[in-house]
């Protein structure tokens, strides 16, 4: 097997496990805008880092476009010869309307004879071709540009360089070429979709790498100032976690009661239930109980902000403030319409692996499902994020908002079945007052408590009662409860 060589990116050597096999020929196609250019200078960059002499020839592009791609990123390309070619004066000089041939012959020609004289002059160890479309107009017959391309690739055979073609798809006029696509040893593909709200999303995949074991699939990227940042699709069976064993305490009797004594280890529990039920408070009340244990969590708050968050925010044990300014507890504001699934799985991979994150906090469903396009993509991707958090021993905690108030079961997402433990939480009447019920629907960790308690919310935090019977209308969505009224639980005073 051929040694390899880095991208100079890192998520993308991540992809092909290694790098690119070197002294072959690949293909970077993809539409405007995609990032092939960018993509390209890094390459060429990683070149230059370690000593290698690299060209880039455009045929599309001037010198001083690239050049301001490059100041747009901080990069200087004082390293890479330039090998301009962006007009056919260039090529055949004045007298090319007097020639008796069609001008198209002789200008591509002339401009191969051109960039192989470049090629033996610099005879550098990285190359790349920008574009094909140019040749392809120039070549005008098919047949014609696919026998030059060939021509091409059997020139840099035995010449020690490894060469992107870029293509923009643009003059193709069935999309990709595919014979294209066999000449070469690898196929890398760049998109760019335009959602209909937000900013525009990018992706990559490789199409093909010979003789290269490499992780298949889309991948989300983004371009940041100082390049692409690919962020490889998250496969669980790739990551070997600790096993992690016991049970994890909120810190409050009653809820770990309702648990069998608390979620176990590399466990997700869902809780779910209407708007200003407190589901939040539920899942931060374990959040703030491991920090006093000395664990560290993070928060993902894709619907609240982070300051209303820290400034309602109080568990049974205190405020959630000094928990992040001790650093034990992060609290991350997410923006669903900016972010990539892809970025998501990627910054949660980070808190695990570099603080050593051990309870997360996923708030809420639907602001993820807004980062998503479509419905399987969420449940296929969450599945995945929650298999490598349990091999890791991570509990995680997702919090899914009920259509409606009062008076609905409904969930805009049927992702219950990924969950290993579901809370649900109600609204139900009494006494002419609105109050909370908390339940534990199941718990694959063991045996749970199926009574329903209630729930009360105040200045010192969270309250749970005992168990309550006398209730009718449960499955209904609003519970009516007629026991007696004493055994529920009044606010407690203000001191």
């Amino acid at each position: 097997m051929s040694s390899r060589i880095s991208t100079g990116n890192i998520g993308l050597d991540a992809i092909l496990k290694g790098g690119l096999p070197k002294n072959r020929l690949y293909l970077v196609e993809g539409s405007p805008g995609a990032g092939k250019t960018t993509f390209a200078l890094e390459f060429l960059l990683e070149g230059v880092r370690r000593g290698e002499r690299c060209l880039y020839i455009t045929l599309s592009e001037t010198e001083e476009e690239l050049h301001a791609v490059a100041d747009s990123h901080g990069w200087d390309l004082a390293g890479i010869d330039m090998f301009e070619l962006a007009s056919a004066e260039e090529v055949l000089g004045s007298s090319r309307d007097q020639s008796v041939l069609y001008s198209w012959e002789v200008e591509l020609g002339e401009t191969v004879r051109l960039i192989e004289n470049e090629v033996e002059r610099i005879n550098p160890r990285r190359v790349v071709f920008d574009s094909l479309s140019e040749m392809r107009l120039l070549a005008q017959d098919s047949l014609r540009y696919r026998r030059q391309v060939l021509a091409l690739k059997q020139y840099f055979t035995g010449r020690d360089a490894t060469v992107l073609l870029v293509d923009d798809l643009s003059t193709s006029a069935s999309g990709r070429d595919n014979h294209l696509h066999s000449l070469c040893h690898g196929v890398v593909t760049l998109e760019r979709l335009t959602l209909e709200f937000g900013p525009a999303r990018r992706r990559m995949q490789v199409q093909k790498m010979r003789g290269v074991s490499f992780v298949g699939g889309y991948h989300d990227l983004v371009i940041n100032t100082g390049g692409i940042e690919i962020f490889p699709r998250l496969i669980a069976s790739d990551h070997q976690g600790t096993i992690a064993e016991g049970l994890v305490s909120s810190g409050l009797t009653e809820l770990d009661t309702m648990f069998g004594g608390g979620p176990m280890r590399g466990t997700c529990t869902l809780v779910t239930g209407p708007a200003g039920t407190g589901k939040t408070s539920i899942a931060m009340q374990f959040a703030a109980a491991a920090c006093r244990r000395g664990e560290a969590a993070t928060v993902y708050q894709f619907d609240e902000r982070v300051a209303t968050l820290l400034s309602r925010g109080s568990t049974s044990q205190g405020g959630l403030q000094e928990l992040v300014d001790s650093g034990c507890l992060a609290v991350r504001q997410i923006n669903p319409a900016e972010l990539s699934p892809g970025e998501f799985a990627v910054m949660v991979r980070k808190e695990v692996e570099q603080r050593g994150v051990r309870v997360i906090v996923i708030d809420s469903l639907n602001g993820y499902l807004a980062s998503m396009s479509q419905e399987q993509q969420l449940v296929l991707q969450m599945h995945e994020l929650l298999s490598y958090l349990n091999k890791h021993g991570v509990v995680t905690f997702l919090i899914n908002p009920q259509h409606g108030l009062v008076g609905s079961m409904a969930t805009s997402l049927n992702i219950s079945y990924v969950a290993d433990a579901v809370v649900l939480i109600r609204f139900f009447e009494a006494g002419g007052r609105i109050r909370k019920a908390i339940s534990l629907l199941k718990n694959r960790g063991g045996a749970h408590e199926d009574a329903i308690r209630e729930l009360r919310i105040d200045k010192h935090g969270l309250r749970i009662g005992d168990p309550l019977t006398h209730f009718r209308g449960v499955l209904t969505g609003t519970p009516e409860y007629l026991g007696p009224t004493d055994t529920l639980m009044d606010d407690r005073s203000a001191s």
